[in-house]
């Protein structure tokens, strides 16, 4: 996993509340166990004016000029700015692989279903939670500014807008340490790498006919 330690990235806003993970990728592009390869049919149904499909080349689909992300202004956005009850629905781990892929490294919003906020970490994508006031005033400065930026500060837990303002956030100690290092569920286990070669070493003399 990548690690996430301070981000300097281009803003796009979703003005909508109770995103679930369907609306974020679509169940017909859940037969892949892969990471990679879900940012083309991200938001797919908002995105495209046709019914998505796995095999489509998306370079060739219509875009649907309506769709937020699809404006010119926020190509290459790497933040999210987000409603309330951001990821609710199924539990699907495709969704942040999803976002992922798509090119968002941080999703900073009012509240998140509690499975993908707890996805987003395993996946090296930072859920920041503001109150109400700072997301709507972020809002507001990101539609009425091309180009509007924000620096995310993890090691100091803050968003930093371009006027100096810094908005403090929450996140818990261990999560941190885990995108900070790019520790996912299997680098934690590989951080033991030496252990449990030993263990397996020991196993093979004590209980040799497992390996028979």
């Amino acid at each position: 996993m990548e690690k996430f330690v301070k981000l300097d990235g281009l803003v796009a806003p979703l003005d909508r509340a109770n995103v679930d993970t369907d609306a974020i990728i679509p169940k017909q592009f859940l037969k892949s166990i892969k990471r990679s390869g879900f940012g083309p049919n991200a938001f797919d149904e908002w995105r495209y004016m046709d019914h998505g499909e796995p095999g489509q080349d998306c370079a060739k689909r219509v875009k649907n000029p309506a769709f937020v992300l699809n404006q010119e202004r926020y190509q290459g956005a790497s933040i999210l700015l987000a409603r309330s009850n951001f990821g609710c629905g199924s539990s699907r781990e495709h969704a942040p692989w999803a976002l992922y892929d798509f090119g968002f490294r941080a999703i900073v919003g009012e509240s998140f279903a509690d499975i993908f906020y707890n996805n987003c970490f395993k996946n090296g994508l930072l859920p920041i939670i503001l109150p109400k006031a700072d997301v709507d005033a972020l809002f507001g400065l990101t539609e009425h500014t091309p180009g509007y930026r924000l620096t995310i500060d993890l090691p100091a837990q803050l968003v930093v807008r371009p006027d100096g303002h810094a908005i403090r956030f929450e996140v818990d100690a261990f999560r941190k340490e885990c995108m900070l290092n790019g520790w996912d569920d299997i680098g934690l286990t590989l951080r033991h790498a030496e252990k449990i070669r030993e263990f397996e070493a020991r196993r093979r003399v004590e209980q040799p006919w497992l390996f028979s």
